[in-house]
This record gives C-alpha cells, structure tokens and sequence, in this order.
C-alpha cells in the first residue's frame, strides 16, 4: 500500500501541474487547435479510423475553449449529461446535417464573443474563426448534404488544403487571456447568428429540391432574398414614415410584459397620495402584484420592518433600492425581458418607497419645529406675565399706609388680568392652532394693554379704534415683546420714554418707540430671520414674534434704529385681513 502511494504521489502531481498549465493557455489558442481538428475530421474519409479520434479531440479542445462556463467552475452532473449526449451524437452519428447543424451552433458562439470584444486584436481571431466556419458549411458540409453532386477539384483542393491556413494564423497571432472569467457571451447575437445560417442551409436545400438548379446558383438566390428581407426588417426597425418601427414596440413590449406598466405604476401613484407609512404603502403596493403569473410570491425588508406576500417558490430574485429589499420568487426561472421588469418595479417601489420615508421624516420635523416654536412663544408669554407680577410686587414694596388704597385698586386690576394671560398660555400649549385664530375687537384689546402698562408711564395714542377684529394671541404677544425690552432699557437710562400707537386704517398696524440706545447692527441684520443672543433680551422672542406674525398676514419690522428713535412696527399685509369682531 505504501509502495502504491509512493508510486501515485508524483503521478497526481504531474497531473495537477498539467491543470495549471492549461488553464494559463489563451482561448485563442485552444480555438485555432479546435478548428485544426475539426477540418481533419471534416475533411478525411469518414470511414477512416482517425476520423472519429478527430472529431473526439474536436469536442474536447472545445470544451476547453467554450465561453459559457468559466473553467474553474465545478460541472453538475445534471449539466454534464447534455455535455456528454452531445459529444456521442457528433461522434457515433455519421450524418452530414449533424456536422451542418454543429457548425452552425459553434459559428453562432465565435461570433457572438466576437461581437463583445473590444481589442482589434482579440476580434480578428473570431473574426478570422468565423470566416473559416462559414466557409466550411457552405463550401465542403452543405454541398455533400445535398447529395448527387460533386464539388469541382479546384475547389476541393483549395477547401481541403488552403483552408486549414486561418486556424494555423489564429494558432499564432499574439492573443492575452482573460483573467477571472471567461469570454463575454452575446447570447441574443449568438442566436441571431445561428438562426440566419440555419435559414441560409435550409434555404438553399429548398432551391435545389424545388427549382433543380446547381448549389452555386441556388445558394447566390438564398443569398440575395436574404439580404432583401434583412433590408427590409432594417428599414422596418426604424422607419422614417411616421410609423413607430418595430424597434420601438419591440421595447414597448419588454417593458410591459405581462403587466400593464404605466397603469400599474398610476395605480402606485394614487396609493402613494392616500398612504402615509412607507412600511403599510410597500405593503398595499406588493398586494395589487396578484396579476403577475409568473410572480408567485416574495417578500420585502427595510431598516423598520418586513413582510411577504403571495406563496414561496422554487427560484429568487433579489434588488435593493433606496433602503427597500424585495426577494421575487417564481416557478422558474425569468427570462431576461422578464428580468428587466422585475428590476424596473422593483427600482420604482424603491423610489416610491424613499419619497414616503422623506416625507415621514419631514412630518417629523415639521412637529418637532412647531413643539420648539410653541414652547419658544410660550416661554416668552411666561416670562412677560412674571414680569408684570414683579412690577405688581415691586409697587406693594415701596407703598405706604396712605396708598394702601389706590394699591387695591391695582391689584384689582391687574391680577385678573395676569390670570387670564397665564390661562391663554396653558391654552396655546394645548391647542396652538386654534389660539392663533381668536381675534378681539381692536378697542376691547387696547384698553386692556393700556390697563397693563398704566404703572409703566408708557404713552398710548390710538387713532380711530373701533371693533376692528385683532389676532389676540398675535398682539399680546408682540406688544408683550416690544413693552418689555423698550422697558428694560429705563435700567440704565430712567428717562427714556416709551409710546405705542395702533392705527387700523389704510392697514392695521401697532408701532412700539422708545428714546433708548438703539440695537446693534449685527442684532438688527438679524433679529427678525434668525435667533440672536443678546445680554438685553432681543433676538429669540422677536425671531418668534415674527413668525407667528407672517402665519396670521402680518409683518414685524423695524423701520427706525437710531439714538434717540428705536421704533418697532407690526403691520398687516393687505387691507385689514380682519373685517368681522370675534371673541
């Protein structure tokens, strides 16, 4: 036993080399040594012994060139069966129509590599391959198919001896092998190519069984009613008439096979708009997919959840697009057109899929944007009302016995007042929207200002008010604003003095001045587009302000900024957006 394995070892070595050795061969070469051995098959007498060797090596040279398996690949036995049922027809069969059939299979191949080369070099070995195929059929197998006639010597003599040369210059042209895969396959060429030299064999058969005319001339008319209907079908791909041409329906056909696609893809449309979730709109979309026959089922996952639909099935097809995953299944295996398709809905659910998640996210935003403006406003109203509760306490501190009732009197004024302010504030976090829409009449409002600043020294000057609908919420919360930082500044310059006017005609407009330091220009750039940090509170509550202003048709702006002239105006965009009193 060990003398045996001592004796395989170097043997199962040399063969593994050999492999590797052959693998490293060009498929150039390979196809100049398949087509050597193929005219020496075609070419001996066929009752000779070598004959069948030949035809034996043919097929295995071919199987070392053949582009549509990659030589590393490991053969199934399923598919090797096909493989080895081939090689005995061609072998055991003594038929010409075989090796007519053979030939016209194996030029479909050279020629469908030949048309996915890209280097000049590379092409002239298929091209050159190609050329000596057709030759072969059509001077030396086609003619003994037919029977009865003989070629001429001469043209025996240059198929028998001069022919062999384009194998022996394929053989020796300079050609580099592809490395990590094999030959680029045409596969729809490669047929083309096939059938057209099938029909040009049968045809030429039908001429000579048909009209009893020679194979030269018969072939000549095969020819040329070739080359006119191929004229003809070039002319009908793209005409210039006004007709469509078969390219186009050819492609209108592919993209809609088996589906209705521009109605599937209105129905996607009009779903999209109804369904909000991306997750439940994937979901409605795969279960109006029960037209498809050749769709059995599948299933579908992105980053927040999966399902399926329809039954599994025995083959799979998987696309991700935009986040979404779709596994299609069917009973068999697509076909390319088909193939297509799936991609195409699959690529467009992704699309669709990705505008839902955009806007779910947008929504999303959106709500959080309105919780931070809702809070900003409120924060603000909050800060204002503890502002006039300091001043109420501030006035108790410094009062005497003797102002014991005028101090009352305030109170009684005011408190209610700050209580229905803060009540409004509780409202707005509970329903902003609905806040925003109650207006009051322009009078009514602007004695309730003016009975909260009356401590203040401000000075009101109101020109023609009268029931003019105001947006409550919207002039509390402004005045509010300008009051308290007009206000503020009497901390380091007691003697500003502060006015505020309110005009409702031509527009609605309420205007805040104080004599006070005037804000920077860095701030005042700013103040209304964007949040500005500020030590004397401008910035954020005016930012604020002026948003809720440009929701309701108003504008917040400051027209003077100066020393000595600091004024605020908010003003109504059109003529007096509001016509009728509210509560």
């Amino acid at each position: 036993m060990t003398e045996r394995t001592a004796t395989f070892g170097p043997r199962l070595a040399w063969l593994a080399s050999l492999a590797a050795l052959l693998t490293r061969v060009a498929p150039g070469r390979w196809l100049g040594l398949m087509l050597l051995s193929l005219h020496a098959a075609v070419v001996l007498d066929p009752e000779m012994a070598p004959t069948r060797a030949f035809l034996l090596a043919h097929y295995g040279l071919f199987l070392l060139w053949q582009p549509l398996l990659r030589s590393e690949a490991r053969i199934e036995l399923r598919h090797a069966l096909p493989v080895f049922a081939m090689a005995a027809l061609l072998v055991l069969a003594e038929n010409t129509w075989v090796m007519a059939l053979w030939l016209a299979i194996l030029a479909g191949l050279v020629g469908a590599v030949a048309a996915s080369q890209t280097k000049p070099g590379q092409r002239l070995v298929y091209l050159l391959a190609l050329a000596y195929l057709l030759t072969l059929l059509l001077a030396w197998v086609l003619p003994q198919s037919l029977g009865g006639g003989t070629l001429p010597d001469v043209l025996q003599a240059a198929v028998r001896y001069g022919l062999p040369l384009l194998p022996l210059v394929i053989l020796f042209l300079p050609v580099t092998r592809q490395s990590g895969a094999s030959s680029t396959l045409d596969f729809i060429y490669g047929l083309m190519l096939s059938l057209f030299i099938m029909v040009v064999a049968l045809g030429t058969f039908t001429v000579v069984a048909v009209v009893e005319v020679s194979y030269a001339w018969a072939l000549v008319q095969t020819l040329l009613g070739m080359a006119a209907l191929l004229l003809a079908l070039s002319w009908l791909w793209n005409p210039r008439a006004g007709f469509a041409g078969l390219g186009q329906v050819t492609s209108r056909y592919l993209l809609s096979v088996g589906l209705p696609f521009e109605g599937w893809a209105r129905r996607l449309a009009t779903l999209a708009e109804r369904e909000r979730d991306p997750e439940s709109f994937v979901r409605d979309a795969l279960a109006d997919l029960h037209e498809l026959h050749w769709i059995r089922g599948g299933s579908w996952q992105t980053a927040r959840g999966k399902g399926s639909f329809g039954e599994p099935a025995g083959h799979a097809m998987t696309h991700a697009f935009h986040g979404l995953t779709m596994v299609w299944q069917s009973p068999r295996p697509l076909t390319p057109a088909l193939a297509l398709h799936v991609r195409l809905l699959s690529q467009l659910l992704g699309y669709f899929y990705a505008a839902k998640v955009r806007e779910q996210t947008l929504r999303e935003q959106a709500y959080s944007q309105a919780i931070h403006d809702t809070g900003a406003r409120l924060t603000h109203d909050v800060k204002n009302i503890l502002q006039s509760m300091k001043t109420l306490l501030a006035a108790t501190d410094m009062s005497t016995p003797e102002d014991s009732e005028r101090l009352r009197a305030l109170m009684k004024r005011q408190l209610p007042q700050l209580a229905t302010r803060l009540s409004q504030t509780v409202d707005k976090l509970k329903q902003p929207v609905e806040m925003d829409a109650v207006c009051l009449p322009a009078e009514a409002w602007w004695v309730a200002l003016q009975t909260r600043y009356e401590h203040d020294e401000v000075r009101f000057f109101g020109e023609a008010v009268d029931a003019t609908s105001l947006p409550q919420d919207l002039f509390d919360s402004v005045a509010d604003n300008l009051l308290t930082n007009a206000l503020r500044k009497r901390q380091s310059d007691p003697d500003v003095v502060v006015e505020v006017v309110l005009r409702l005609t031509p527009l609605v407009s309420l205007t805040v001045t104080d004599s006070g330091a005037p804000a920077p220009g860095h701030v005042a750039r700013n103040l209304f587009l964007s949040p500005v940090a500020s030590d004397c509170g401008l910035g954020v509550g005016l930012y604020q302000a002026a948003r809720q202003a440009a929701r309701v048709g108003y504008r917040l702006e400051l027209p003077e900024n100066r020393t000595g002239q600091v004024s605020f105006r908010l003003q109504a965009t059109g003529s007096r957006p509001q016509d009728t009193p509210g509560s």
